[in-house]
């Protein structure tokens, strides 16, 4: 049953698909999780979570993660079910990941581009109190996503060898546009694991 799954088994089904992918015309190598020269603080946790493969190759063997169908459904039937009062609901969790999407994606241009402005945080309760979210269907929140991850695919692809190991400060962190992509493909994996943990749960039989 789908709910007994764990995460890894979850993730390694898209982790072995075999289909070539077309990494970047602008960059001579794969660009893997091993290349990041300087792994950063507090981001390492959703760094870690992914494989070392190219990054393109990770956003996009995870652009579709939400949209198994097993996890499709075990999120329609939880709908607005929280594990404890206060929590995000898993459409709340989906905007989230949508508006940390567009962050870090923004992030990585500008450090490619070789700004060195120093970008601050950004409170994401504040983001999450602040979204409707709740009056959304959840198949309009995947399809955002998948929207907003194939311009993350294509902006990464723009980039060259040398602009992804560029470097900025970020949330008081040294990071490059190469780790940012791997934030983006671990930090989807970790909330479906939260909903693994905490949410489905609620809804066994």
């Amino acid at each position: 049953m789908y709910l007994c799954r764990s995460i890894y088994v979850i993730y390694s089904k898209f982790e072995c698909l075999t289909q070539q992918t077309d990494h970047s015309p602008y960059r001579n190598l794969l660009m893997k999780r091993s290349d990041i020269q300087h792994m950063p603080q507090f981001f390492d946790r959703y760094i870690l979570l992914v494989n070392d493969i190219d990054v393109v190759e990770g956003l996009e063997k995870t652009a579709h993660l939400y949209h198994d169908e097993a996890i499709r459904t075990a999120l329609l039937r939880l709908g607005d079910q929280v594990y404890a009062p206060g929590k995000w609901t898993a459409n709340d969790i989906l905007q989230h990941i949508i508006d940390n999407e567009r962050i870090m994606s923004y992030r990585a241009m500008r450090f490619a581009r070789n700004d060195a402005t120093a970008l601050p945080g950004y409170d994401e309760e504040l983001f999450g109190a602040n979204t409707t979210a709740n009056s959304r269907s959840l198949d309009d929140l995947l399809n955002e996503f998948s929207l907003v991850r194939q311009s993350t695919i294509a902006l990464f692809k723009s980039f060259s060898d040398e602009m992804l190991h560029r470097e900025g400060i970020s949330f008081n962190q040294r990071i490059s546009p190469l780790a940012l992509g791997f934030v983006l493909i671990g930090h989807p994996i970790h909330h479906l694991s939260v909903l693994q943990e905490r949410y489905f749960p609620l809804i066994q039989d």
